[in-house]
């Protein structure tokens, strides 16, 4: 057993506490059956029960490999076809390869197809889009704080509701 088991091991019991947090619990249910989130809004119960089941697929042993960790489209250079440069390397680390891949796509699901051919491997397109609602829901909380609306078109509310 190498240390790159104990990091999957850990790895895997952060993702297990997030995810822990996620749970809708008696005292985060208003009334109407929603989840507060902050002091600024709700998400529905339904929303945050359907993505975070859907997020537990990222949940499971994987290969350890060097990531970038933020790989969003705003860090990537392109000059017409031909990526020229990455930025943005305070994230990089050991991880899962499928995090960067869904980072990438996240909010574009159109070119989804496109990177996986890139990729050259086969991908598990079901964990894609359980990364994609796993940072989607610890996004929303991280966003509403400092008074960002997570709901605006295209946020990350937006793609929770994408994965009803």
């Amino acid at each position: 057993m190498g240390r790159g088991r104990c990091r999957r091991t850990n790895a895997a019991r952060r993702a297990a506490a997030v995810m822990a947090r996620l749970e809708p619990r008696r005292d985060r249910i208003a009334p109407r059956q929603r989840m507060r989130v902050g002091h600024h809004g709700v998400l529905p119960t339904d929303l945050v029960t359907r993505n975070r089941r859907v997020a537990e697929a990222a949940l499971r042993p994987w290969t350890p490999v060097f990531t970038h960790g933020d790989l969003q489209i705003t860090h990537v250079f392109v000059d017409v076809d031909e990526i020229t440069g990455l930025i943005g390397w305070s994230e990089a680390a050991q991880g899962d390869a499928l995090y960067d891949l869904a980072t990438l796509t996240l909010g574009h699901e159109e070119h989804l197809g496109d990177v996986v051919a890139g990729y050259g491997t086969d991908v598990d397109l079901d964990v894609i889009r359980a990364w994609w609602s796993l940072r989607s829901l610890r996004t929303v909380r991280w966003l509403v704080e400092p008074g960002f609306d997570p709901s605006s078109p295209g946020c990350e509310v937006d793609e929770l509701r994408s994965r009803m």
